[in-house]
């Protein structure tokens, strides 16, 4: 049974903090999904990740594309499930059903802590996964490093 990470930034920007996860999780030999609910942000987060530095490079694809099972790292809108993920990396309030968590290695929501609506949504995927019984551990960066600050 997997846990939900949610990943307050405050900090570092999605773009930051998102390769250093995906680095984390392609080193614990993990495919990675990560869910997005905007094909033109998806877009943006792939040349992105295409123009990180060269030691850091993810290998990624878009879903819709021949090779979407061979993706280390998907990014798709929506559940794809298509290349077969230990691990969803939710962003933009992307839905993660427990279901979901429960039978990953882990799920990670990542939320601008900037933006009110995104603390929103965050708080009431919280609730929501928590309430169906899901592990779940909260980190914050407000302290200038990765923290846990709450743990279910």
């Amino acid at each position: 049974m997997g846990a939900a990470f949610f990943y307050h930034l405050t900090r570092a920007p999605l773009e930051v903090t998102l390769p250093m996860l995906l680095g984390k999780a392609r080193q614990a030999g993990w495919a990675v999904e990560v869910r997005g609910s905007d094909a033109g942000r998806m877009e943006w987060l792939d040349q992105k990740l295409w123009l990180g530095t060269e030691d850091g490079f993810l290998p990624h694809g878009l879903a819709g594309g021949p090779h979407d099972a061979l993706q280390p790292v998907l990014l798709s809108v929506g559940a794809s499930g298509a290349n077969a993920p230990a691990c969803v990396m939710g962003i933009d309030g992307a839905e993660v059903a427990a279901e979901e968590v429960q039978r990953l290695e882990r799920a990670c929501i990542l939320f601008d802590g900037n933006d009110d609506a995104a603390v929103q949504v965050a708080r009431g995927q919280w609730k929501t996964l928590t309430g169906a019984g899901c592990s779940a551990q909260y980190w914050s960066e407000a302290s200038g490093r990765w923290e846990k600050k709450a743990e279910t």
